[in-house]
C-alpha cells in the first residue's frame, strides 16, 4: 500500500492502472476510521482490481462554529486499517494541495440540500459536493462508495454524478451499529460514557417507528411525533431535527405512499449524531 499527497503523482500511478486496464474503487473518508468505513474499503476491494481511499478533513463542510479544529485525526491508525482491509493507495493531499487559494467556482445543491442536515447547516453540502468533485475529477474512479448513515449526502452525491456526467458509479453501502445498535460515526469518540450510554435512544426510536409502519400506519405527522417523544424520554438528547421525507426527492410527506426516509440528528452534549431509517415496503 503507498500513501501519496501530491496531486501529479497520484494522477500518473492511476494513469498507469488505466493502461493497464485495471479498475478502480473509490472510498471518500475525512479519517478517524472506524467499522463502518472499513467495511467499504472491503467491499471496493472485492469488486475492483485496485482501491484507493482518501483522508481529507474538508473545511468547506464546516460552518465556524462546527468542530473542524477538534475533528478527530488519527493518521498512522488510518493507515494501518486502510492496509488490513485491502487499500491499494491512500491519498492524504494537504489543504494547500486540494485547496491552494480561496475556490471561486464551487458545486452548488439545489433541493436536495435544502433541508435536513441542509437547513441547519447552512453551505454544508456545497462543500461536501465541492470537494467530493475535485476528488472525481483527480482519482477517476469506476466505483465510489458512500455509507448509507450519511442518506442526504449520499442523495446529493449521487445526483452530482448524474448531473456533472462524472463517469463513477456510485455505490451505497449499509450502515453499519455497533452491538447496541448506535451507528457507527467518527464522532462517537467525543461522547462521554454516560452520553454513549444515552445515544442509543436514536436507533431504539427508529427501531419502533418502524414498528409502526409495520402495522400500517401511514401519517407521518403523528410517526414524527412519536419518534420525537421517544427520543426526549432521554434527559440527554437534545433534538436537531426528525423528518419523514420522500426516499427519491428528500422533501416531506404528509401521507406515506412512497418510499420514505426517517432522517434524525441529536445532540449528546456538543456532539451531533445523525441516523436514518429507509422504509419501502408501502
Amino acid at each position: 500500500m503507498e500513501t501519496i499527497s501530491k496531486i501529479n503523482e497520484i494522477r500518473n500511478i492511476i494513469n498507469e492502472w488505466k493502461r493497464q486496464g485495471l479498475t478502480i474503487g473509490f472510498v471518500p473518508t475525512m479519517g478517524c476510521l472506524h467499522q463502518g468505513h472499513l467495511s467499504l474499503i472491503e467491499q471496493a476491494k472485492n469488486e475492483n482490481d485496485k482501491v484507493i481511499v482518501s483522508i481529507f478533513v474538508n473545511p468547506l463542510q464546516f460552518r465556524p462554529n462546527e468542530d473542524f479544529s477538534r475533528y478527530p485525526r488519527s493518521l498512522d491508525k488510518d493507515l494501518e486499517g486502510c492496509r488490513n482491509f485491502g487499500a491499494d493507495l491512500v491519498f492524504t493531499p494537504s489543504l494547500n494541495d486540494l485547496l491552494p487559494e480561496k475556490n471561486l467556482v464551487y458545486v452548488d445543491v439545489d433541493l436536495l440540500g435544502n433541508n435536513l442536515c441542509g437547513s441547519s447547516r447552512e453551505g454544508h453540502f456545497r462543500g461536501v459536493c465541492t470537494i467530493v468533485a475535485k476528488l472525481f475529477n483527480i482519482l477517476t474512479p469506476d466505483k465510489s462508495y458512500f455509507g448509507e448513515k450519511d442518506a442526504q449526502q449520499l442523495a446529493i452525491i449521487t445526483r452530482m454524478a448524474e448531473d456533472l456526467n462524472f463517469n463513477t458509479k456510485i455505490v451505497p453501502c449499509a450502515i453499519v451499529r455497533e452491538s447496541d445498535g448506535l451507528a457507527m460515526s467518527s464522532r462517537n469518540v467525543y461522547l462521554t460514557l454516560e452520553e454513549r450510554q444515552a445515544a442509543t435512544i436514536i436507533s431504539k426510536s427508529l427501531s419502533s417507528a418502524k414498528s409502526l409502519l409495520q402495522k400500517g400506519k401511514r401519517d407521518s405527522l403523528n410517526i414524527k411525533s412519536f419518534i420525537i417523544d421517544s427520543i426526549k424520554t432521554e434527559p440527554l438528547a437534545n433534538i436537531d431535527y426528525v423528518e419523514i421525507v420522500d426516499h427519491s426527492t428528500l422533501q416531506f410527506v404528509d401521507i406515506i405512499e412512497k418510499p420514505i426516509l426517517i432522517a434524525v440528528a441529536v445532540y449528546f452534549g456538543k456532539t451531533r449524531l445523525i441516523d436514518n431509517l429507509t422504509y419501502k415496503e408501502v
